[in-house]
């Protein structure tokens, strides 16, 4: 059986251990994918040390997302070929219920019962040499140099706020608020919403370094507001403030 090198969390408050394990093993519908750089989440760990409560099956490699290159297809797969770019998208859902599929981040989280049965098979995240995708899940990214796939990681963390604001329908030339503008995912609903053509994206924080290098990055788009009452939000957008984007951490109460 061939094996390969991965992290693995065996015990929630324990450090992850090197081990070998199976490598795994191709079906159809599936990408087999050789990870080159994958993303550290700042809060992970809380999650290893079981404070976030997490539904996660253990022993598990975690990891949420990775940059790769294509080791092998299934017979379905007629555009992606070995050697090819791809960014591995966590989040897996089930195929028999398009409408409200089960939901896991693989390496990271299941949402119910439904994602804990998908852990079974694809529970194993990015920390190891190699990753078993669902075909869709493996998006091509064209070529690029090796030393770039960290920078290109970055992307995992860009499709959190783009799923918020994709999903509140923001449309280009309107007002966005991301609350929670200085942390890891709210600083990249910034960039996104200005991506996606928000004409203004109010900033609000209390770490004035991170607040001025917003303001330097993206210049007069992005007004920022050191952390005050809603009315000071208020005054900082040109306008009605058509969408607000929630990205807080868990530990930020509800005042």
């Amino acid at each position: 059986m061939d094996e390969m090198k991965a992290a693995v969390l065996e015990e929630f408050g324990k450090p992850l251990s090197l081990h070998k394990i199976p490598a795994p093993v191709l079906g159809t519908g599936e990408v087999l994918v050789d990870v080159v750089a994958a993303p550290v989440l700042p809060y992970a760990a809380e999650v290893f040390r079981g404070e976030r409560n997490y539904l996660l099956t253990l022993p598990v490699v975690p990891g949420a997302g990775a940059i790769g290159r294509v080791r092998a297809t299934g017979p379905d797969a007629t555009r992606l070929a070995p050697g090819d770019w791809v960014l591995c998208d966590p989040a897996i859902r089930s195929r028999d219920d398009a409408l409200t599929p089960d939901i896991t981040l693989q390496g990271l989280s299941g949402r119910g019962d439904g994602g804990l049965f998908l852990q079974r098979h694809y529970g194993h995240g990015a920390y190891a040499e190699q990753l078993l995708l669902p075909t869709e899940n493996a998006v091509p990214l064209g070529p690029f140099e090796p030393a770039e796939a960290a920078r290109w990681a970055a992307l995992t963390v860009c499709m959190v706020p783009y799923g918020g604001l994709l999903a509140a329908g923001l449309r280009a030339g309107e007002t966005v608020l991301v609350s929670g503008a200085t942390g890891h995912f709210g600083s990249a609903g910034v960039a996104v919403a200005l991506a996606m053509g928000a004409a203004c994206v109010v900033a609000p924080g209390r770490d004035e370094a991170a607040l001025a290098d917003l303001e330097s990055r993206f210049g007069p788009r992005v007004r920022t507001v050191h952390l005050a009452d809603d009315d000071s939000l208020r005054r900082a957008a040109p306008g009605p403030i058509d969408v607000v984007l929630d990205l807080l951490p868990p530990s930020a109460g509800p005042a």
